[in-house]
């Protein structure tokens, strides 16, 4: 039962980012400045091209539909490469991101002062972590 909610807390995170990166897809702009990381100068340090979020979009979107098919709701089907690495590798990509690259995003940035640096160390970096302990302990439960 407990692996059912958790697998539906994840489905309900990965389809809102989903569309937060929708959103910004089809042109909305909200949340911008504090999603793109830059440097001191708040000079934006990449360049993210539209298809990037679409694909981001997509693949969040399967993160969740992936989960909640774990929950045995919906019946997918998930092709079995999936079921064996998948529900590793999806935490193990959000802890990456939470450790971070030591530079811009996660728990070891060195850039900490700008709009994303912040909102990275409130919310992003955190849900991250969340993220990947929670998929870890659903792993652990089946």
């Amino acid at each position: 039962m407990l692996s059912i909610l958790l697998a539906t807390i994840l489905f309900l995170i990965f389809i809102l980012l989903g569309s937060f990166h929708f959103y910004w897809f089809f042109g909305g702009g909200w949340g911008l400045e504090k999603v793109i990381p830059t440097n001191e100068k708040k000079l934006n340090i990449q360049t993210i091209p539209k298809v990037a979020t679409l694909i981001v979009a997509i693949v969040l979107i399967s993160f969740g539909l992936m989960y909640v098919n774990k929950t045995g709701l919906i019946n997918l089907i998930i092709p079995d490469w999936i079921t064996v690495y998948g529900y590793w590798a999806v935490p193990f990509i959000f802890i990456l991101r939470a450790i971070g690259d030591f530079n811009y995003v996660g728990f070891f940035r060195r850039i900490k002062h700008t709009e994303f640096a912040k909102a990275d160390a409130q919310l992003f970096t955190p849900l991250c972590l969340f993220i990947g302990v929670i998929g870890i302990v659903i792993q652990l439960m089946s």
